[in-house]
């Protein structure tokens, strides 16, 4: 693959494309994991399949169309859930459903043939064009810039959200801001593994780097790498063997955080074992 990345225009896009999208997601997923915000992070990611359709119907770019529906998506989700109108799993539940029945909806009000929505579906990270890069980098360089400015902040909003208020912290604006950049981060995500698979992408390395260290800042930057190279190894396994490759990075993801949970288990139960005999020699 490394011989074919000097060849081809393609895969280099893909290899980007996974890179950057790595930096938004290791960032932001880490904040997801602690606030416990991964189901409605999943509602915003397919409530942005309606804009994928409408896209396609008013004929603009279907990616511009999920930004949109994302950002809306994440605003709609934050005011009734601070408002506490209804629980939030129901509202979550609502724009889920209500995302995806407009994109099928748009596009069946299409004329002609169907188009393939494959790629925004599962992901197409080997279709990746120059239009998709600059949006990538453009999302991951807001994401990384907004949570760099407001680290502290962010700090004491995720420790502590009454306390943070105390402290002064606008923690309402923190939280719709927090909303948005997942959305940001979706919209970058979903040529790479697709809308179906992104939750994958934006939790398992943040998870995985929460099984390393404790540290917030440490998680993030091991979140980000390990995206990065479950991204680089999963692009490489699917073209060496001709599979999808979003489904491969997914797979990937969920195998090294298997693999650290294991590993890390197993040497706390060998920790426990050695300490047997020096309590064995204490007890009375």
């Amino acid at each position: 693959m490394f011989e074919a990345l000097f060849q081809y225009q393609f895969l280099r896009n893909a290899l980007f494309s996974g890179l950057l999208a790595s930096v938004a997601c290791g960032i932001v997923g880490v904040i997801v994991i602690e606030k416990k915000l991964v189901m409605m992070s999943g509602g915003i990611a397919h409530t942005s399949y309606g804009g994928v359709g409408l896209g396609y119907l008013l004929g603009f770019e279907p990616i511009l169309g999920a930004f949109l529906f994302s950002v809306l998506a994440a605003v709609g989700i934050g005011y009734v859930k601070r408002k506490g109108g209804t629980r939030s799993d129901v509202i979550v539940g609502l724009f889920w459903s209500l995302g995806m029945a407009l994109g099928v909806l748009f596009i069946g009000l299409m004329p002609g043939y169907p188009p393939d929505l494959t790629s925004y579906l599962f992901g197409g990270i080997l279709s990746v064009t120059r239009t998709d890069l600059t949006m990538a980098l453009a999302l991951s360089a807001i994401v990384a810039l907004v949570v760099a400015m407001f680290y502290n902040d962010w700090k004491a909003y995720l420790f502590d959200e009454e306390f943070a208020a105390i402290l002064g912290v606008r923690t309402a604006v923190l939280e719709y801001l927090l909303l948005i950049l997942v959305a940001m981060t979706i919209v970058a995500l979903i040529r790479v593994v697709g809308i179906i698979l992104v939750m994958a992408l934006l939790t398992a390395p943040a998870a995985t780097a929460g099984l390393l260290t404790g540290n917030l800042k440490r998680r993030m930057l091991y979140a980000v790498l390990i995206g990065a190279l479950c991204c680089t190894a999963g692009l490489w396994v699917s073209y060496a063997l001709d599979i999808a490759s979003g489904a491969s990075i997914v797979v990937l993801c969920a195998a090294c955080y298997f693999a650290v949970f294991g590993v890390r288990a197993l040497m706390e139960k060998l920790g426990q074992r050695g300490l047997r005999p020096d309590e064995a020699e204490g007890a009375p």
